[in-house]
Parts: structure tokens; C-alpha cells; sequence
């Protein structure tokens, strides 16, 4: 049986068609590759590190309402601490909560989703708990009252930290299954992008094969064209990309080859050069695709577009973070001296914003009807013109941030507004920024940057957290004075109180003479009062005229038993036409207001039958001045009438 013999032609045709097959089977999954990395990098920037900074601000949330509840109740008079925890219950809880639960929604671990509502649900246990003390705790005279404090105290140690543990314990269970999430999203990445280079690598040494097989089998059957065709494709299976060397080709079948492996060479050169900037992270290498539908080139262009931009915003991310970091730092180690915490501030602010200038203003504690901000610390400015000047609210743009509380930002400077100055002579700044130190919707001054260049919307971002962050360490600076303050005037008074204490010693020795004689008085006022019982019928009554007590002789003389008169009111003594009358109403009502009544009634006994009776009502009043009971002494004066 005779082979089939194929032309040449039909060789080249149905090589190139393989390796074409192969190729546009290498730059589907390269694509293919490609948009599963940028579904990575998208989830990951959209919900996985979102969610793991909210869970972390939602600890400190936990711990700083811990800290505020704590100070409620231990120190009555920090209203900034108060307001601050109200504002906690009002506002930064449910923001955190409307974020963090719109970020759930695309979590994807169902435990982590449930721990999350545990966490809700157990910290609306909690607000509600700092609700209650907070409500206990309101006037002076709740902090006075050594039951109510000890309720609120109680609270703290028995609910409120207890509660506040088992969150932070959950919630750190919760940043742990994040943690595990976002690095299993970047082990996807890693992979996604390893798997791409493999698979180029693979799909690129079994084009080359090919090649040098298909080179191989028409050796024997194409010209000294096809040969110089093979040399390059050889070159190529080693991994070599030959120069291009000017030959020209016939118009034909091998001269379309090899022009068609010309343009492969050109594009590859460009194509490898351009992956391995890209791997070098040079994101900015220039590079154009073969043509409008060259899918590998359009997918590396993409690729080049999503990691540069996932690039990007991890590096102002981080030099946010390391600002941060930075900062909190400074204002750990001066939080005991304003006016070094200040110029310290001031001075790392303006090098680490690449500014020019920058001051900072304090706003002044003196409790004046036209309070004022004071510069407080500058940098690279004219000390000796503005370090001791003074802006009242409203006054210039720094006046104008304190009124509106508000950030200003001005990429227009007035020619007069300031100048920066150097040994080479002086200039307008490009761009001035002023940012409120505000904390809890309240502010304590205002810091201002000047530079030649114009800051970027994520710098100006930064410049207001840290503004944030220095306002509360301003604030507990100015609380420590205060507190410095009132131990030294504390320690005064314990001086003084020492010089008293003997005179106190000697009152208390006077003071349980007294209280020897009135024991003796109060013995002499109990027999009094027995004999009292003994010889007169008595009653009590509560204002309103119920019965509390009643003695023997009255019993005796109206013919019930204790048990059936305690609880009853007056009435059950008194005719049913004087029960309804004004009389009998404001006879009462004189009683309960503290009035003395005397005089000789009428009044029904058990049987039903009436009795005279002189009576006598003695108003007992509390320390008040309000009525606490009534006591009625009578005597029969029936066979009189």
C-alpha cells in the first residue's frame, strides 16, 4: 500500500495550523488567567482588606467603650469622656455596624457570618448595660448616693467587662478567620500568577517543539529558505530571540513562513521584554500589541493596568500606615509637655508631607468670652514674627476652620498670604492646608501646611487622621494639667484637714456627751410614751389616713381587733353622709399638709353605735419637712354627752 504524500504546502499549512491552535490555546488561558487574577485582586481590595481593618476598628470600638463607661462612673466630672460615649451609642457603633454588615454579604465563611452576628448581638447586650449605668449616674446627687454607685461599680466588674472580654475574644476569633482569608487570597494571586508563567512557559516550549519537528519532517523537501527557517526556529527552542537579518523572500508560500516568523520573533522580543519589566514591577514599560486583536499583548496591557493600580494603593496605604505608626509614636513619648508635643508634631509633619511650612494652633483654656488660638510650635517659619500670635474664632482661614470645624484646602494662595523663604529668596506656596484637631465633634485647634506642590487626596486624608489622633492627646495632656492640679490642691487640703483633726477629736468627745444624753432623754421619751399608751387610746395613720397602728384602749373601746382595723382608713369610724363631705376632705388634707387638729367628734363603733370622742391629731413630720405620720390620742367623753 503507497504512503500518501503531502505537498509542501499542505506540510506548512497543517503545521502552522497546530501551532496557530496552540497558540490561541496559550493566550485563552493566559486571558483566562489574567482575569482571575484581577477577580483576586478586585476581591481583595473591595471586601477582604476592608473587612479586616472594620474588624480591627470595631475592637478598638469595644476597648474604647470599655474606657468610657469605666470613666462614667470613677470620674464624674469628665463630661468630654461622656459625651464621647454618648456619641459611641449614637453614632460610630451603628456606622461600623451598617459597614461591616454590608460587608458580610459577600463573606463567604458562614461561621465567620454567625460569630459576626454573635458579636452584634453581645455588644447591643453591652450598650444596653452602659445605657442602664449611664442612666444611673446622671445628677451629683446619683454619684453621692453610696447604693446607686455601688450598683454602677457592680456593673462594671460583673457585666460590662465580662461582656466586653467575651467580644474582643470573639472579634480576634473573627480577624483571625479574616487573616486566614486574605492570605489565602494572596496565596490565590501567587498562584494565578505563577500558573500564567507556566503555562506560557509550557505552551511556548511545545510550540517550539513543534516547530523543530515540522522543521525536521520538511527538511528533506524546501530549500535553502525553509533551512535558514529552521536555523531561527532552532535558535528559538533553545530560548534564543534572533536579530532580525534583513533577508528577502520570495513571494511565495516559504516567503509568507518566514515573514510570518519574523513578525512571531518581533513579537515575542517585545512581548517577553515587556513581562519581565512588568515582573520587575516596572508598571510603566511602554508596549503595543501586534494589533487590535492580539489577545496576549490586550491581556498583559490589562494585566499591567490592574497590578499597577493594586500597586499604587498599597503604597499610599502604606505610607499612611508607617505615618500613623510614626505619629503615635511621637505623642506617646511627649504627652506631658504641649508645647514639645507640639513642635515636635509640627516639625515630623511637614518632612514627612515633603512640605515647606507648617505651625500648629492650641486653642487657649481660659474660660474668656472671646476665646482665642494660640501658634503654639512652627517650622520653617518667622519665629520671631508669628510664634506669639493669636487667632480668634473666624478670624483669617485658621479662625475659619475653628468656626466650621471643617477642613480648608487652597490651591490658590493670595500673593500676601505667606511666603516661603529660603537662602535664595522667597515664594508663594502652590497649595496652603489646614485641618481642625478635632475628637468627638469637639476641637482643640488647627494645624497648617504650606508647600510648593499640591498634596495628594490620600495625603490630605492622612493629615486628618493624624489631626484626629493629635486632638486626643492634646485633650488628655490638658486633663493631666487639670488632674496635676487638683492633687496639688488636694494634698493642700489634706494639710489643713490634718491641722483639724484635733479639733475634730475634741468635738467627737463633746459630740458623745451629747449623744450620752440624749439616749437618756430618748429612755425618758419611751416611758413617756408607754405610759402615754397605757392611760390614752392611740391611733397612727399614714398621711393619706390609713391605719399602721393602734393600742390596746382604743381597741377596747370600739370594740375591734388589731388585725381588723390595720389597713383601713379613717372612714370606718365615721358616718356615710360625713365620708362624702368637703369637710371631712379638707380635715385631711390640713393633716397631711402638717397641720395640728383638735376638737370633740363623733364616731361609730363596731356594733354601730356612736361614741363622742375627744381627739387629738399630732403631725410627725421627716427630716424633709414632709408629713411621715399622724398620731391620734382620745379619750370617751360619751356618758358626758
Amino acid at each position: 500500500m503507497r504512503k500518501m504524500k503531502f505537498k509542501i504546502g499542505n506540510k506548512i499549512f497543517g503545521g502552522f495550523l497546530i501551532l496557530i491552535v496552540l497558540f490561541v490555546l496559550n493566550a485563552s488561558i493566559i486571558f483566562y488567567n489574567g482575569n482571575v487574577i484581577d477577580q483576586v485582586v478586585n476581591r481583595s481590595s473591595e471586601v477582604i482588606r476592608p473587612s479586616k481593618e472594620a474588624i480591627n476598628d470595631f475592637i478598638l470600638l469595644v476597648t474604647r467603650s470599655k474606657m468610657l463607661i469605666t470613666n462614667w462612673v470613677y470620674l464624674q466630672s469628665n463630661t468630654d469622656d461622656k459625651d464621647a460615649l454618648r456619641d459611641l451609642h449614637e453614632f460610630d457603633y451603628p456606622e461600623l455596624k451598617e459597614d461591616i454588615t454590608g460587608l458580610m454579604v459577600n463573606w463567604e465563611i458562614d461561621s465567620q457570618k454567625q460569630l459576626m452576628d454573635s458579636v452584634f448581638t453581645e455588644f447591643d447586650k453591652l450598650l444596653k448595660v452602659e445605657k442602664e449605668v449611664m442612666g444611673q449616674l446622671v445628677t451629683f446627687e446619683n454619684y453621692e448616693d453610696p447604693l446607686t454607685k455601688l450598683l454602677a461599680e457592680d456593673a462594671i466588674e460583673s457585666q460590662i467587662i465580662p461582656l466586653t472580654s467575651s467580644i474582643i475574644s470573639m472579634l480576634d476569633k473573627v480577624a483571625e478567620m479574616q487573616q486566614e482569608v486574605t492570605e489565602e487570597s494572596d496565596a490565590d494571586l501567587k498562584t494565578a500568577a505563577s500558573q500564567l508563567r507556566n503555562i506560557t512557559i509550557i505552551l511556548g516550549v511545545i510550540i517550539v517543539a513543534l516547530s523543530l519537528f515540522m522543521a525536521f519532517v520538511m527538511a528533506r523537501s524546501i530549500t535553502r529558505p525553509i533551512n535558514y527557517i529552521k536555523d531561527i526556529v532552532v535558535k528559538l527552542g533553545k530560548g534564543e530571540l534572533v536579530d532580525d537579518s534583513g533577508r528577502n523572500y520570495n513571494n511565495d508560500e516559504i516567503g509568507e513562513m518566514a515573514s510570518a516568523m519574523d513578525s512571531l520573533i518581533h513579537g515575542l522580543r517585545s512581548t517577553t521584554l515587556f513581562a519581565e519589566n512588568i515582573g520587575k514591577g516596572s508598571y510603566d514599560s511602554e508596549f503595543k500589541p501586534l494589533s487590535d486583536h492580539d489577545v496576549l499583548g490586550n491581556a498583559l496591557l490589562e494585566m499591567r493596568e490592574n497590578l499597577s493600580r493594586v500597586a499604587e494603593e498599597d503604597k499610599k496605604r502604606n505610607w499612611s500606615t508607617e505615618g500613623l505608626a510614626k505619629f503615635g509614636d511621637i505623642l506617646r513619648k511627649n504627652n506631658d509637655n504641649i508645647s514639645k508635643l507640639s513642635d515636635d508634631i509640627v516639625r515630623n509633619l511637614v518632612k514627612y508631607m515633603r512640605a515647606n511650612q507648617g505651625g500648629i494652633y492650641i486653642i487657649d483654656d481660659n474660660e474668656s468670652d472671646d476665646p482665642c488660638m494660640t501658634l503654639m510650635a512652627v517650622y520653617a517659619w518667622d519665629k520671631k514674627k508669628y510664634l506669639n500670635q493669636k487667632v480668634y474664632k473666624g478670624e483669617g482661614l485658621a479662625g475659619q476652620v475653628w468656626l466650621e470645624m471643617d477642613t480648608i484646602y487652597l490651591t490658590e494662595v493670595p500673593d500676601n498670604y505667606i511666603k516661603i523663604t529660603s537662602g535664595l529668596g522667597d515664594a508663594n506656596p502652590k497649595s496652603i492646608l489646614i485641618v481642625p484637631l478635632k475628637v468627638n465633634e469637639e476641637i482643640y485647634g488647627v494645624v497648617e501646611i504650606a508647600s510648593f506642590y499640591a498634596f495628594e487626596e490620600h495625603e490630605i486624608e492622612f493629615v486628618e487622621k493624624i489631626a484626629e489622633t493629635i486632638a486626643s492627646t492634646v485633650s488628655s495632656v490638658k486633663i493631666n494639667a487639670k488632674t496635676q492640679s487638683l492633687l496639688e490642691e488636694s494634698q493642700e487640703m489634706t494639710e489643713q484637714m490634718r491641722s483639724q483633726e484635733e479639733e475634730m477629736r475634741q468635738n467627737m468627745e463633746e459630740l458623745q456627751a451629747t449623744q450620752e444624753e440624749m439616749q437618756r432623754g430618748q429612755a425618758e421619751a419611751e416611758n413617756t410614751m408607754e405610759a402615754i399608751n397605757q392611760a390614752v387610746a392611740t391611733v397612727e395613720f399614714d398621711p393619706e389616713g390609713k391605719i399602721v397602728n393602734v393600742n390596746r384602749n382604743f381597741l377596747d373601746l370600739m370594740g375591734y381587733s388589731k388585725d381588723e382595723l390595720v389597713g383601713e382608713f379613717h372612714r370606718i369610724f365615721v358616718t356615710k353622709e360625713e365620708k362624702t363631705s368637703d369637710e371631712y376632705k379638707l380635715f385631711w388634707r390640713d393633716l397631711s399638709s402638717g397641720q395640728v387638729k383638735e376638737g370633740e367628734y363623733m364616731r361609730i363603733d363596731k356594733t354601730g353605735k356612736a361614741r363622742y370622742l375627744k381627739e387629738s391629731y399630732a403631725p410627725i413630720r421627716n427630716r424633709d419637712g414632709s408629713t411621715a405620720k399622724i398620731m391620734m390620742f382620745t379619750t370617751d367623753i360619751t356618758e358626758y354627752k
